[in-house]
């Protein structure tokens, strides 16, 4: 039985049902996904309280100078009190002994790096997570969550603990239903890409820069760029096409790693560390114009048929299933050729798509969208750090993928025993966070309407307790898969 018209809409498409949602819908499910496309600023998140990037970089590099200060001061002083000390004299050592004198805490003035970074991370969460539970433009948030997975970054490399945020909010929605090719850059250059992948230690050999350290190529932005941002493992790229785009990024970087840097947490490209020459890449050569070099290579990329390839299939599997229909990725793939990479063209095409509304619900929800979908649909007002706290107790703390890769979309990542166990603890916590008036029988027919099974209807209703059939209700098929 193909699922039901707002059931795709609201899961397939969205973050979940809240109540009130399947019935407002129901005359024209379709052109309800299909507005949230309408208006690209609906994707910006636009809160005044959080910081652009480069604002955290520095302050973050300005506390760590502030430290490092004290602690230079505290070791001087520590140095210099056993030349100062004057010699005890007869008279001196008759005198009674003196208490002995307190630990003084060495100063630190202003705050510490490692706090910076994180109260940055948490306020970013939050917003976002607030987002996501209140949003009744769901796809476009669930557009904003695929590529920032395909373009990850992770907190688990300490600087950007305090960015990553910043760069879903700076490089990923303002593009989100704009050109890959301009997310594509966006992404690269943005500091949060650079630290994580290393890049602003890459130097080349015979750069002058490079003539005078013991350092060379750092090929991984290189590398990842082609096997998973743009033309895939199989698109046909070699080892030296990874090492001719590292040569070309070099000088690629950060303002501020250098005690003279202006530019302070935006990207610099610095001619001393670039390495000169002509280079071949995915066929094509380039000249060396300095940082346009790249940015053309990119371009290129960003126009490549495996690229186009390569986008098609994730996305269908990301929002259909594991093995999505070959006919629905051949759409894709023409679509994201003959636009020149439009990604909001992209997003239409597959809402457009006859496949995407008569194939099954397979695909189990992750756990960052499980914690969503339970604050959207059972009401939770919890602070979104608890929800957060949730998603990591699952096994997807936020902005901290395992990999480069990002976090997997396949069904096996989320299902067996233990993660099982650990979302009916979750979904038992949640039910007593819902209101003692919610009806679970009441809640289940608001949320499914037609989609709701007889199976689940009859579990919720002859539940013992109104805990037991929020229980399952959450645990039921039609709230864990779409």
């Amino acid at each position: 039985m193909p699922p039901h018209t707002t059931a795709v809409a609201l899961r397939r498409f969205g973050l979940g049902p809240r109540p009130g949602d399947t019935k407002a819908i129901a005359g024209d499910p379709r052109g309800f996904v299909l507005v949230s496309l309408a208006d690209p600023a609906r994707a910006l998140l636009l809160d005044q309280t959080l910081e652009p990037s480069h604002v955290t970089f520095e302050a973050t590099r300005t506390a760590q100078k502030q430290q490092k200060m004290a602690q230079d001061a505290a070791k001087d002083a520590a140095q210099a009190t056993p030349e100062a000390a004057p010699m005890v004299s007869a008279d001196m050592a008759a005198q009674p002994p003196m208490a002995p004198m307190a630990k003084a805490a060495t100063p630190v003035p202003g705050d510490k790096p490692g706090r910076i970074r994180r109260e940055a991370m948490i306020e970013e969460a939050a917003a976002r997570f607030e987002l996501a539970r209140t949003t009744p433009h769901a796809f476009l948030e669930r557009l904003v969550m695929f590529w920032s997975n395909h373009f990850c970054v992770s907190i688990t490399k300490g600087q950007v603990r305090g960015l990553a945020g910043a760069f879903e909010r700076e490089a990923i929605r303002p593009h989100v239903l704009g050109g890959f090719g301009a997310m594509l850059k966006a992404v690269e250059q943005h500091p949060a890409m650079l630290i994580y992948l290393d890049q602003a230690q890459s130097i080349g050999p015979n750069s002058k820069a490079g003539s005078r350290r013991d350092r060379g190529l750092n090929e991984n932005l290189a590398r990842e760029i082609l096997e998973l941002h743009t033309i895939g493992v199989d698109g046909g790229y070699g080892q030296e096409d990874v090492t001719n785009l590292a040569r070309i990024l070099t000088g690629w970087g950060i303002g501020g790693l250098q005690q003279d840097d202006d530019g302070v947490g935006r990207f610099r490209f610095t001619p001393q560390r670039h390495e000169p020459g002509a280079w071949t890449v995915a066929g094509k050569s380039y000249e060396d114009r300095g940082v346009a070099t790249g940015e053309a290579c990119l371009a290129d990329l960003a126009r490549h048929p495996s690229t186009a390839r390569h986008i098609a299939r994730k996305f269908a599997v990301h929002f259909i299933s594991d093995k999505p229909p070959p006919a629905l990725v051949d759409k894709l793939e023409r679509s994201f050729r003959e636009t020149d990479g439009d990604l909001g063209q992209l997003a239409k095409a597959l809402v457009t798509a006859p496949e995407a509304w008569s194939a099954p619900f397979a695909k189990v929800l992750p756990p960052y969208d499980f914690s969503v979908a339970l604050a959207r649909g059972l009401g939770i007002a919890s602070p979104p750090g608890e929800m957060l706290r949730l998603a990591a107790a699952l096994g997807q703390p936020l902005w901290q993928p395992p990999g480069p890769k990002g976090w997997p979309d396949a069904d096996d990542s989320w299902l067996g025993p233990s993660p099982i166990r650990e979302r009916l603890r979750i979904a038992e916590k949640a039910s007593s966070l819902t209101g003692k008036s919610a009806d679970p029988r009441e809640l289940a027919a608001d949320l499914f309407g037609e989609q709701l099974s007889e199976p689940t209807a009859q579990a919720v209703k002859r539940a013992e307790t109104r805990e037991q059939g929020m229980v399952l209700l959450v645990m039921s098929p039609e709230f864990q898969r779409r």
